[in-house]
Parts: C-alpha cells; structure tokens; sequence
C-alpha cells in the first residue's frame, strides 16, 4: 500500500494492485491561481485505474486534466456532475472514460478495491454560481487498508460515524489563498478531524501548491505553514497518529490494516 502526493488535493492510492488518483490537477496555471511549489506531476501520475473526483469546483474537477487520463479509466463523480458540467461530459465522450456517479453511502468496486463515497460539508456547486447543486463528497478506499480522502469538507459532528474506521486519512489542511471560508479544514481543524477518526496514519494534502497571482506578500504563512502546523497540532491532540509530511512527488508505504 502507498501514497504518493502529487500537490493540491491530487495523490495517488495504490492498494491491492489498484491505482486510485484524486481530483488530478496537472495544469501550471488555473485561472488567477499559478503553481507556486512543486514541480508539474510526470505523466505517469495520470495512469491510474480508478480516479476519483470529489466536487465541482474547477481545481477538483478539471477536465483538461481529465483528459490525460487514458481511455477507458474508470471515472467516479457525485451524482449530477455530468449534468452539471458540459465540459466533464464532452471530455468523458472523447476518451471514453467509464464514469460512475455516486451519492454519499453509495459504493463502487475496481478490483479488490471498494470505494464508498460518504458527505462532505463543503459547497461543492461549479462556480462562480452553477443552477445544479450538487453535493461535494469524500471516498473511503478500501483494500487492503482503508484510506480516507476528505475532498475539501469542513469538521461536522457526525464526521467519524459517516467516515467509519480507517487506517490512512488524507486531509487538507489549507487552501489556495490567503483566506479560508466556511467548509474547509485548516490545520487546527484538520488535526481534530484526525483525533475524531483515530486513523494510524494522517498525510496533509490541499496546501502549499497554487497561489493567487500576485499576492505572493499576503499573509505567505497561509502557503508554507500549514503542513507543518498540521503536525504541531496533531501533537497535542492525537500523539497516536503518524503524520506522512510529504513533499510534491514524494511516496509513503503506510502500514496495511490494523
């Protein structure tokens, strides 16, 4: 079982001889945000057998990187994204993607991997106003370890009962500006969504990757700290998990199961 973390919310899963890639995002540049840190992901990032896409928002669900995928992948979205996104649709007709929509508590299989979608309190709408709204989720891999990836979600009180058991949780711990609205976790909250779900492992993602163009002065702590803040945290409220810091790029075999 291994983790590769590519930045942003885009990392890979490899469980039970499944590849599992989330919200792929293999662009320099989107819209008013650039990469600041970390190299553009190699092609073989994109190969995967399953990828998995948490919400609507243009840096989770992006179809030029959707594009790279090779034909055939199989493809899970929440249900009515291809409604709600002509570019997803045009995009999954052209290379032949095998998509799958899924509600939270609905499940899919790709080998000996399930995947259960389960709610994430983020408004997961295509913006800047889409008329579909459609409910932002996250996944529950489950192999032969039970790998978690939150999408964007705030902290809700039934977070561990709809989460379940887990070994390996993937959390953001920042954003992509200087500000943090409703429906995020930052690492404060991040490290207490981990003390609830008790995972034997927590590897940060969703930090330290895009940045607005032209604000590289404002408030830069909101861009490099939040890993490392994750980890303090995590220090004083769950000292049980391990904390995977990755770099872009770089690769963790947690332990498998319990």
């Amino acid at each position: 079982m291994e983790v590769t973390w590519w930045g942003h919310a885009t990392a890979t899963v490899e469980d039970s001889g499944v590849r599992v890639l989330t919200d792929p995002l293999f662009v320099r540049r989107l819209a008013h945000l650039r990469r600041r840190r970390g190299a553009l992901p190699p092609p073989e990032a994109a190969r995967a057998d399953l990828v998995l896409v948490s919400h609507l928002h243009a840096d989770h669900l992006h179809p030029a990187s959707l594009a790279r995928l090779a034909p055939g992948t199989s493809l899970v979205v929440p249900r009515g994204a291809m409604a709600a996104v002509p570019g997803l649709r045009r995009v999954a007709a052209a290379r032949g993607l095998r998509v799958v929509e899924l509600r939270a508590g609905e499940e899919c299989r790709a080998g000996a991997v399930t995947v259960r979608a389960v709610r994430a309190a983020h408004d997961g709408r295509r913006l800047p106003c889409g008329p579909r709204r459609v409910p932002a989720l996250g996944y529950v891999v489950h192999g032969r370890a039970r790998t978690y990836f939150a999408g964007d979600t705030g902290l809700f009180e039934e977070l561990a009962e709809e989460v379940g058991p887990c070994d390996v949780a993937l959390l953001p711990v920042g954003g992509w500006g200087p500000f943090l609205g409703p429906g995020h976790l930052d690492a404060r909250r991040a490290a207490q969504a981990a003390a609830r779900l008790a995972p034997s492992c927590a590897v940060p993602v969703h930090y330290g990757t895009y940045w607005p163009i032209g604000l590289d002065a404002v408030r830069p702590h909101e861009f490099h700290a939040p890993g490392l803040e994750f980890e303090r945290h995590m220090k004083l409220m769950a000292p049980q998990v391990t904390v995977h810091r990755l770099g872009h790029g770089e690769s963790v075999r947690p332990k498998a199961g319990r």
